[in-house]
């Protein structure tokens, strides 16, 4: 195994260790924001404003930010990117900008600027390493992301309880010029088309959208990743978080060991790909998937009274398996994307498929809670999940092949 990790490159490597900087000092800031803001005001609302602060820029700027990344060079945008979200955060310590409207002006601008920056990196990742190499390298990108995600609440509790909000801001400003430092090293070069019109913009913004238009397979995919995330997110975004503190009970811990449990299930999961799998995961995409819809189906008993003492065990025990099938899922799909998607249009492609799939999201929330009120909750994940399930055979029966053999499609269609 570890022969196999050295031959992902120097380039990779770079990249993958920036990577994971960035997100360690993310992960702290982003722990301590929450924090601050309720000591500060004490308000649920205002948590939900700095949530949309961050969600609402980025699903407006991702088709914008797609163009760019296409457009310029994707390794400046990169250490360019990351040293500037380093300098606005050394200046709101500098300048003490720690009160709740500044600090929402800020979350708005990071916001943008991660938009812009994720452009860059989708475009740029898939050339780092070899074709046949993706499956792995995304898994080791990720598996060390997993490994962030679960110290890092507990480094940013810590860190929030010693130094306060401040000494958060300074160690994620400090992460993004250390993650800065290993993306100017990287080895990447490529032709640029810079911008010579506003007209240029959206015309090149449309044809994000028609590359996807053209293909039928590309079409299917996000159709059906639409219609999964329309009808799953409800469950982890609404249900969960009230059948974990309301109808169980819950302490905040119990809680938060669950989405642990998820965390550690996905990193096992990036461990199986990156070690023995590799690229014959792809191979595994929709048996991964019935995996996954079955395993949601338990969360429907876990709900009812009966099982009302063994729920939270059962809870951890699916969530650990829910991680391992999504990740099953979703680095095949990447990889097969990444392989397809020629360069000069990859970045456009990434952040409409993003603005697509983050774009549906708010929909089944705003009919999963309603529903809470009037429809027992063990019919309702139930109904949500075995709709999934009917959903997904459909696609399976009808589809598959299109599904299995996207990359190969996309580039007939390009030829």
């Amino acid at each position: 195994m570890l022969k196999d990790l050295r031959e992902l490159g120097r380039n990779f490597w770079l990249y993958t260790v920036g990577r994971w900087i960035s997100q360690a000092g993310w992960v702290v800031q982003d722990v301590a924001v929450p924090l601050y803001v309720l000591d500060r005001t004490g308000s649920g609302a205002m948590m939900s404003v700095f949530v949309m602060a961050e969600l609402i820029p980025r699903l407006l700027i991702n088709p914008i930010a797609g163009v760019i990344g296409d457009r310029y060079d994707r390794k400046k945008l990169m250490y360019g990117l990351d040293i500037a979200r380093g300098v606005l955060l050394f200046a709101v310590i500098a300048f003490n900008l720690l009160d709740i409207r500044s600090l929402l002006v800020i979350q708005v601008l990071m916001s943008v600027m991660g938009a812009f920056f994720s452009a860059g990196i989708s475009g740029m990742f898939p050339d780092l390493v070899r074709k046949n190499q993706l499956a792995q390298a995304n898994s080791v990108l990720q598996s060390g992301g997993q490994v962030i995600r679960i110290l890092g609440p507990i480094l940013g509790g810590v860190i929030y309880a010693f130094g306060g909000i401040r000494l958060a801001i300074l160690i994620n400003a400090v992460s993004f010029f250390g993650s800065g430092l290993f993306e100017v090293l990287i080895e990447y070069r490529r032709e640029t088309r810079k911008l010579s019109s506003l007209s240029e913009v959206w015309e090149d913004m449309l044809e994000g959208f028609r590359f996807i238009r053209a293909s039928r397979s590309l079409l299917v995919l996000v159709s059906f990743a639409i219609i999964l995330n329309t009808l799953l997110n409800p469950v982890f975004a609404v249900i969960l978080p009230y059948l974990s503190r309301v109808t169980l009970r819950l302490s905040s811990v119990q809680f938060g060991s669950i989405e642990t449990a998820a965390t550690l299930g996905a990193l096992a999961g990036n461990v199986l790909i990156a070690g023995k799998l590799k690229e014959s995961s792809e191979k595994l995409l929709f048996k991964a998937l019935f995996g996954q819809l079955a395993v949601m189906l338990l969360l429907a008993p876990v709900a009812h009274p009966a099982f009302r003492r063994v729920a939270y065990p059962m809870l951890i025990a699916i969530f650990v398996a829910f991680g391992v099938f999504n990740t099953l899922v979703n680095i095949p799909i990447f990889a097969k994307l990444q392989k397809a998607v020629p360069d000069e249009v990859r970045s456009r492609f990434f952040s409409a498929f993003e603005t697509m799939i983050m774009a549906t999201t708010p929909l089944g929330m705003a009919v999963a809670g309603p529903l809470l009120d009037v429809v027992e909750m063990p019919l309702l994940i139930a109904a949500l999940v075995a709709i999934s399930l009917l959903v997904t055979a459909y696609y399976y029966i009808n589809f598959r092949e299109s599904v299995m053999n996207i990359d190969s499609e996309i580039m007939e269609v390009v030829a």
